[in-house]
């Protein structure tokens, strides 16, 4: 039963990481697609398409943060704490990843028509990013409290 529980706490050790990357990839991808098709209909802009595709990629780096915030000696004392961290921040992460994807897409999708909203169209995927940040300081908080 213990390299049970040891096993599962491995598992939230790197699941922050990558859960998060997981999220980052198809949130840019979805947001690089409308990227790509907003070029196609447009004349100029380009470059402002590309930087709002990559917002996502942020997850990953909060994903590697907390997991080397949990590096410590998988014990069956800290295993549950580690698992319980790191997977469900990581979820949290691919979530605000997916979603953050799908709200640049909208903006980039909206700008390419009214260009003068890109700006106040980023302010959805900005709030997606907030509640990323959220789960990361939460992470980072508990974590500072497992022993070891």
């Amino acid at each position: 039963m213990n390299e049970f529980i040891i096993a599962l706490g491995w598992t939230g050790l790197f699941a922050p990481m990558a859960l998060g990357a997981i999220g980052s990839v198809i949130g840019c991808a979805v947001a690089g697609q409308a990227a790509i098709g907003a070029m196609v209909d447009t004349e100029s802009g380009f470059g402002r398409y590309l930087g709002v595709s990559v917002m996502p990629s942020s997850q990953t780096i909060y994903g590697i943060v907390v997991m080397f915030s949990l590096q410590r000696d998988v014990t069956p004392e800290t295993a549950p704490a580690l698992f319980g961290i790191g997977l469900l921040s990581g979820l949290a992460l691919l979530f605000s990843a997916l979603y953050q994807g799908r709200a640049c897409a909208s903006a980039i999708h909206a700008s390419k028509t009214k260009p003068e909203i890109f700006g106040l169209s980023l302010a959805p995927a900005a709030i997606v990013e907030g509640f990323a940040v959220f789960a990361f300081v939460f992470a980072l908080v508990l974590a500072g409290g497992i022993p070891g």
